[in-house]
């Protein structure tokens, strides 16, 4: 490509920001010379995206969480679109984040510059006729779940299925060779506020719990960049210790992991390809709940489960999260246990039905040729 392109890429949240952070890595592999700008969260940034405006600005889930903070979205919205009408970018590349992106996506397209929408968002939970939408204002979809395919072909539209990019940072031999700890549980309450102050004292309680049963457990806390400290350890209740380690050696931390306590999200895909054992939590505000229940139409709300088509995580969620069952749940783990292996077993067919790797460089090759179909 004779002329370096600018890339302007968006991520609304944490684990799309560690997805940004691999598609740009892969993207300046096919293109060295590229630019890079856009929303940007730590790992982006440590990747050289030059952060217009931060993603650690946005990180809200639900619906009564977004309105809550709809001003601060409007003033980011405006920004965005000022910058783009500024740099004109040879392409938007948009990750997850829908509620946010979507209008990221109309606004790119109003000014007529390509929208690639990476890591689709997922319509076929609820609201498909937003599937309208992308086919109007998105250029390229790029899909990093298997059945996705099958969904929006039943809508009439091709979209391209890259794999999972986590395989090829999760699945390395350094890391599935660490000593595993038989005594370690592994907590990962989420990384937003709300996440934090509402899973980790159940959390905490469930320590307590397995401690009195198990007295020589150990608790281990990754930090992820950006999370408050502080805050985690005061909603961190129980008398046993938890030790806050740097995120740095996450995946390292969670496969050393006899079995996790962690939210719902990017998380718990995570684990299962560490081939940890997982209790899958997670406690909605009660209008987004309520909301849920009404239009959502998936059976599980874990990947690892939606993927498998089976609870191979158990789930509990809103009033089901509670110290008692999930201390049920992990002790059956903590032993050999048949309850145990079966998991095991489920877990290791995981890595093919995500494309075996190289998700991020099929990925980078879609971007880099819609830039070159543009030009």
């Amino acid at each position: 490509m004779t002329n370096a392109p600018t890339i302007w890429i968006n991520a609304g949240e944490t684990s799309g920001d560690l997805h940004g952070q691999l598609l740009v890595g892969a993207l300046r592999e096919q293109c060295p010379e590229a630019t890079f700008v856009g929303m940007a969260g730590p790992a982006m940034r440590d990747e050289g995206v030059e952060a217009l405006l931060r993603t650690e600005s946005l990180s809200v889930m639900g619906f009564t969480e977004v309105l809550a903070q709809l001003p601060r979205i409007i003033r980011l919205l405006g920004t965005i679109k000022e910058q783009l009408r500024a740099i004109r970018p040879d392409v938007v590349v948009v990750i997850d984040a829908p509620d946010f992106h979507f209008r990221v996506a109309r606004i790119a397209e109003s000014l007529g510059i390509p929208v690639v929408y990476y890591i689709s968002p997922k319509l076929w939970a609820w609201r498909e006729g937003r599937v309208e939408f992308l086919r109007r204002h998105v250029d390229r979809i790029i899909s990093i779940l298997p059945f996705e395919v099958d969904f929006y072909a039943r809508h009439g539209m091709a979209i391209d299925y890259v794999g999972h990019p986590l395989l090829d940072s999760i699945r390395t031999g350094q890391i599935l060779d660490t000593p595993q700890r038989p005594r370690r549980i592994g907590i990962l309450p989420g990384s937003r506020k709300r996440e934090i102050t509402s899973l980790l004292p159940i959390f905490a309680r469930t320590a307590t719990l397995l401690a009195a049963r198990f007295p020589d457990l150990e608790f281990v806390l990754p930090v992820a960049p950006g999370m408050d400290r502080d805050l985690i350890s005061s909603c961190w209740t129980s008398k046993m210790p938890v030790t806050l380690a740097d995120s740095a050696d996450r995946y390292e931390i969670m496969r050393s992991c006899r079995a996790i306590m962690a939210a719902s999200g990017t998380a718990t895909l995570e684990t299962a390809l560490l081939e940890v054992p997982t209790a899958v939590a997670y406690k909605f505000s009660l209008p987004t709940y309520l909301l849920g229940k009404l239009l959502v139409k998936v059976p599980f709300i874990s990947l690892p489960n939606l993927i498998l088509g089976a609870p191979v995580f158990p789930e509990f969620l809103q009033h089901r999260a509670k110290p008692a069952a999930l201390a049920a749940t992990i002790a059956q783990w903590i032993p050999e246990t048949p309850v145990r292996t079966r998991i095991l077993e489920q877990l290791t067919m995981l890595p093919a039905l995500l494309g075996g790797g190289g998700a991020a460089s099929r990925a980078a090759n879609i971007i880099m040729n819609t830039i070159r179909d543009r030009r």
